[in-house]
């Protein structure tokens, strides 16, 4: 019986040294990532602060160049906006006067127009004929003369028409007259 027991030991020794084997690669595998993860992280951290000095300095540089610009520049922006504010304050004041001065030459250039207007057909009245002038002062009311004007040439021409017609019935009588005495034309005149 005493070999069993031994033997037990042994097999549990076996077993408990393979174990510690095992724990003791695992532990070495684990030492080994970790001191490659510390390597990894000491090289991250120096970038990290390597990248942190360079943006520090590129926002220092920056904000220099912004400084300077903004000294540079901003006197020339104040004195654009008072030049520009004065020429709105003028613009302000002399507009209206401006605008009425428009307003009346507007209105006397419209009066030439039509002055000039009025002078052509004036013109025109004048160049044309007299006896288209007088047709169109008595049959029409568009003739461009005073209705004072168109009454006399009216009664005029009425008194006149009324000459004719009756200087044509005379006429007109005497020749029925002379047909009915069978006088010869030429021969004897109408008394």
């Amino acid at each position: 019986m005493a070999p069993e027991p031994r033997r037990g030991l042994n097999v549990a020794f076996e077993t408990i040294s393979r174990r510690t084997l095992q724990y003791e690669q695992d532990i070495q595998d684990f030492e080994s990532r970790l001191a490659i993860n510390l390597s990894n992280s000491r090289a991250i951290s120096t970038l990290l602060h390597e990248s942190q000095s360079a943006v520090k300095e590129l926002v220092q540089h920056y904000q220099q160049k912004a400084d300077s610009a903004l000294e540079s520049t901003l006197p020339h922006i104040e004195q654009s906006l008072s030049e520009d504010i004065n020429s709105l304050e003028f613009l302000d004041e002399h507009l209206p006067r401006i605008e009425e001065e428009l307003v009346s030459i507007r209105r006397v250039y419209d009066r030439g127009q039509d002055k000039a207007v009025e002078h052509i057909a004036e013109l025109e009245w004048l160049n044309t004929p007299l006896t288209a002038r007088l047709r169109r002062t008595i049959f029409t009311a568009s003739a461009p003369v005073s209705p004072r004007t168109k009454a006399l040439l009216r009664m005029l021409f009425t008194l006149v028409f009324c000459m004719g017609v009756w200087v044509a019935w005379i006429a007109l009588e005497g020749a029925v007259r002379a047909h009915r005495q069978r006088l010869v034309w030429g021969e004897r005149l109408l008394s």
